[in-house]
């Protein structure tokens, strides 16, 4: 007699006498559930009580079926009516109902419970008796919280939420993450990340391969990667018209609670678009390093006896992580404008500007070209040829006389004393990105200590 008294109870509860072997598959299936399970018959009497509500308190079924209720062994006396009532309630009211109070166990401990009750009906359709599942508060709270939590991140969470199976692909996305790839929630599904991300989809895989071998990493990792969606633009930053994202992003391997063994479900990528602050603090770091070049170049040009020396000196030290090249034009003539070239960067690999003798000839730079409106604007001038292949980059370059592989270029005007000198011209080859206002800003400051040197240059006797 393990869950159940063999005794009058089941014509009590049921129309029918159980088959042969019916009692003790009735036991075995009661035992077997991870719910404690109990009944009482109209009487309040305990007939069934399974091994789960022997675990939570302490009575084995021989101790507790036949029982009169709880009272004196299962709760306190001073609760025993209270709760007997509330559970043989359930008989006269329809569906479930749901109680919360504390039971006493074998050893005199008390555990807080969750108890369900519904009425159980004889053959002739009245109420028999009640039938009672009931578990620990906390078992339940967690699962609740549990529920809760992922319900929470996949609906309201401001962070992008992806379930990613073993095959690598999204099996669940929550609205935020939706909203980043640019997709629907159900589009999204079950497609190959390599659709919906262009740049870093390699080590966003690698990631996730790594977190379903060998499990969640250490620390968040921030990841570079451009989305492809229907909003992105061509000649977004990234390239090939995708939008360019930083999501600081968070793995967790996923595996079944349910096997002994851990079966891998896939990973739980949690990441966080940081873009922004990454751009800002990017701009720091270089407006710092900017800063420290125009320092050093001032300290280096300080010992130039030769005042042509100190403004290539001055350009030099612009050049590290500015720029490819640099040419400097002086204004030969106003109207119209004519530049010569006095110092001039390689034409081939980059390297230092250095002083070039051109015998006062000037450039010919066609009409539109981007220095000749420096000098009649007196105002800085950007030019690039744009997406294009290798071979229109070159006709780019070469129609503007520019140093092969040139694709971005900032004209920047020598001004002194109130005076135009002439311009100097900055560029980039491809890969790199355009020059931008900021990089515009960066170029005054050093043109202007460049056109100070020339200006003296000038002034001197030759």
């Amino acid at each position: 007699m393990s869950a159940s008294r063999r005794s009058g109870t089941t014509d009590e509860l049921g129309p029918e006498e159980p088959e042969p072997g019916g009692a003790e598959l009735l036991a075995a299936l009661l035992d077997g559930m991870d719910a404690a399970l109990c009944a009482l018959d109209a009487d309040g009497v305990v007939t069934h009580w399974n091994r789960e509500a022997e675990r939570i308190l302490g009575w084995t079924a021989a101790e507790a079926v036949g029982r009169q209720g709880f009272s004196g062994w299962a709760v306190r006396a001073a609760d025993a009516e209270e709760v007997r009532g509330r559970l043989l309630s359930a008989m006269d009211s329809p569906g479930r109902q749901v109680h919360e109070f504390a039971l006493v166990t074998k050893d005199g401990g008390r555990v807080l419970v969750r108890m369900q009750s519904a009425s159980v009906r004889g053959g002739d359709g009245k109420p028999a008796g009640v039938y009672c599942a009931f578990s620990e508060v906390h078992a339940q709270i967690d699962l609740e919280r549990s529920i809760a939590l992922s319900e929470a991140l996949f609906e309201d969470a401001s962070w992008g939420v992806v379930l990613v199976d073993a095959d690598l692909r999204p099996a669940v996305v929550n609205e935020h993450a939706a909203r980043a790839l640019g997709v629907g929630r159900t589009a999204v599904l079950g497609r190959p990340l390599a659709d919906l991300l262009g740049q870093g989809v390699e080590e966003l895989e690698s990631a996730l391969t790594h977190v379903l071998g060998e499990g969640s990493p250490p620390a968040p990792a921030e990841l570079w990667v451009s989305v492809r969606s229907e909003r992105s633009d061509t000649g977004k930053e990234g390239g090939g018209g995708y939008e360019r994202r930083c999501w600081r992003s968070g793995f967790v391997r996923l595996a079944s609670p349910l096997a002994e063994e851990p079966v891998p479900l896939g990973v739980g990528w949690l990441f966080q678009d940081v873009t922004e602050a990454k751009l800002t603090e990017q701009e720091a770091s270089q407006l710092r390093f900017r800063s420290q070049q125009l320092h050093r170049a001032a300290r280096a040009a300080a010992e130039c006896e030769d005042p042509m020396e100190a403004a290539t000196v001055h350009l030099d030290f612009a050049l590290a992580g500015f720029a490819d090249h640099a040419l400097v034009d002086l204004l030969a003539n106003e109207d119209p404008v004519r530049l010569v070239r006095v110092a001039a960067t390689p034409a081939g690999a980059p390297g230092p500007c250095v002083p070039v003798s051109m015998a006062g000839i000037p450039v010919r730079y066609p009409e539109g070209h981007p220095a000749p409106q420096c000098v009649d604007r007196a105002g800085s001038v950007r030019a690039s040829a744009g997406p294009v292949p290798p071979e229109r980059a070159r006709e780019w370059a070469d129609a503007r006389q520019w140093p092969e592989g040139s694709v971005h270029a900032l004209c920047a005007v020598l001004r002194s004393r109130g005076r135009t000198l002439g311009v100097v011209t900055f560029l980039r080859g491809a890969g790199r990105a355009p020059f931008e206002r900021p990089d515009a800003t960066y170029a005054e400051s050093v043109t202007s200590r460049v056109a100070a040197s020339l200006d003296l240059a000038q002034s001197l006797p030759h």
